[in-house]
């Protein structure tokens, strides 16, 4: 099988392309030139694209600029990709297409699917027109499905891995009430999702979530008792929003999303990890 991916040097896209080429599959690193356009060359003759690349949506803070860029990052490079693949006489079979649970917007115990309506906040809105970028593929008969990744445990990237060290020194805590559902999944389950979606017949959304969400608070005591420390310094609200401004923080962090992966339980997705405890425990030690 010949795979191409967009963001391969990111957090998810290095450990895909390692995923790929130690089971011998080819892997080509896609990537968009100076003028902004993309090699058309190089999707030539494959059967999957896995477009990950965009900008890290907690990398800044959340100024009018940094939003234009996240949104643009997002919904202009989609758009290049499925045009460009709409474009092609031999198209991939499969456009695998990264979004995130931020669809949903901070929906307090709401118990979530893939028919969950849309959010209202800026990260809703950037994930709704993120997906709606594939059109021109899903529109030449390209199947396309929207990754709607929670948050990913692994310790050699993301949100979790930043905060490894502080936990590692017994400061890790909740963050604010820890009352706020955080939808995870493991590294290594969130590479056997991709690839399962690239094998089965799966379209639309889909949840890459493990089947147990957790409170903030039960994931912080998940990811001590992996690293054998205390956790009971919690962070006070305003820690985070100081850091990356209070829209973000509310959006990223503060926001509660209680997201159960259906499509892939409904599909036969079998998940290696499917407790936070199993996937702390696996990835962080």
């Amino acid at each position: 099988m010949r795979v191409a991916i967009t963001g391969s040097h990111g957090f998810i896209g290095a450990a895909l392309v390692s995923s790929l080429e130690r089971d011998g599959e080819e892997v080509v690193r896609v990537s968009r030139d100076a003028s902004g356009t993309l090699d058309a060359d190089a999707l030539y003759g494959t059967d999957v694209v896995v477009h990950l690349a965009g900008e890290g949506v907690a990398s800044k803070r959340w100024t009018p600029e940094q939003k234009h860029k996240v949104l643009d990052s997002r919904t202009i490079g989609t758009t290049l990709v499925a045009e460009t693949i709409a474009k092609m006489e031999r198209k991939p079979r499969v456009l695998l297409s990264a979004s995130a649970v931020g669809y949903y917007g901070s929906r307090g115990d709401e118990v979530l699917t893939e028919a969950s309506a849309a959010g209202s906040d800026f990260l809703a809105e950037v994930c709704a027109k993120w997906e709606a970028s594939t059109a021109a593929a899903e529109a030449a008969g390209v199947r396309v499905a929207h990754l709607r990744t929670g948050i990913v445990v692994g310790k050699s990237g993301g949100a979790v891995a930043k905060t490894l060290t502080l936990f590692k020194l017994g400061l890790g805590g909740r963050l604010g009430s820890g009352r706020q559902w955080w939808s995870w999944i493991s590294l290594t389950d969130q590479i056997g999702a991709i690839r399962f979606l690239m094998e089965n017949d799966v379209a639309g959304a889909v949840n890459l979530t493990g089947p147990e969400p957790v409170t903030n608070a039960d994931f912080t005591k998940s990811v001590g008792r992996a690293v054998h420390r205390p956790t009971f310094v919690p962070v006070p609200s305003f820690g985070p929003a100081l850091l990356l401004g209070r829209e973000a923080a509310d959006a990223v962090i503060n926001a509660s999303q209680r997201a159960l992966p259906r499509v892939l339980l409904e599909a036969g997705y079998v998940f290696t990890h499917p407790t936070v405890d199993d996937a702390t425990r696996a990835e962080l030690t």
